[in-house]
């Protein structure tokens, strides 16, 4: 198969290492340590060493890595962004909610507590996380040194909210990860300002 049969490419659901290479524009020893380290998920050919790569999997490996999905045949607005809403008050996160999903190129994922952001996170691993302080389990500056510490999402962005954090816990936060405070109760068309800017840095 050629790669650049983009007819072709949208109906596979299963590629070679060599495939792999070629659309994502790397070696095929690239896509093979890949493969073998866990970053790429698949599986072997039985009774050989060949190695095949489901379609789905290709796609979040080459999101994670910043690969233009039109090299697969996929439509541009297939790559979109992904935001974690964690706050245990369910009447801020279904607004949060309400806010995001009107914009189509954003995936919304929710979270209640310290501990489930954290699992939510590992998997999801989000572009953007909209943070309460005060959570029923841990406070946002412990979820942020958390978050920072793991090399796999340093570009995440994180915005802490919260209506009863001091000015000098903000620069606590801020220094702990945040890349931004805002004050609840918040401005819809600020919030939403920042957002597109700290996605677009």
């Amino acid at each position: 198969m050629s790669v650049n049969n983009t007819s072709e490419l949208k109906a596979k659901q299963v590629f070679t290492t060599g495939e792999a290479a070629e659309i994502c524009k790397v070696s095929q020893q690239t896509i093979i340590r890949c493969f073998d380290s866990g970053r790429l998920n698949g599986f072997r050919v039985p009774g050989s060493r060949f190695r095949r790569i489901p379609r789905d999997e290709l796609i979040r490996f080459m999101q994670e890595n910043g690969i233009p999905l039109e090299t697969l045949g996929e439509e541009k607005g297939d790559a979109r962004r992904k935001l974690l809403v964690v706050d245990d008050d369910s009447e801020i996160v279904e607004l949060f909610v309400d806010l995001l999903t009107r914009n189509e190129n954003y995936e919304v994922k929710t979270a209640s507590t310290g501990y489930d952001a954290g699992l939510i996170t590992e998997q999801f691993k989000p572009d953007l996380m909209i943070l309460d302080y005060m959570l029923p389990d841990i406070n946002g500056n412990v979820v942020c040194e958390t978050v920072r510490k793991n090399p796999d999402l340093v570009n995440m962005k994180i915005i802490i909210v919260s209506g009863v954090v001091n000015q000098d816990e903000v620069h606590q936060l801020l220094a702990a990860g945040a890349d931004e405070f805002i004050k609840k109760p918040f401005n819809i068309e600020r919030l939403q300002e920042r957002i597109d800017t700290l996605l677009a840095a």
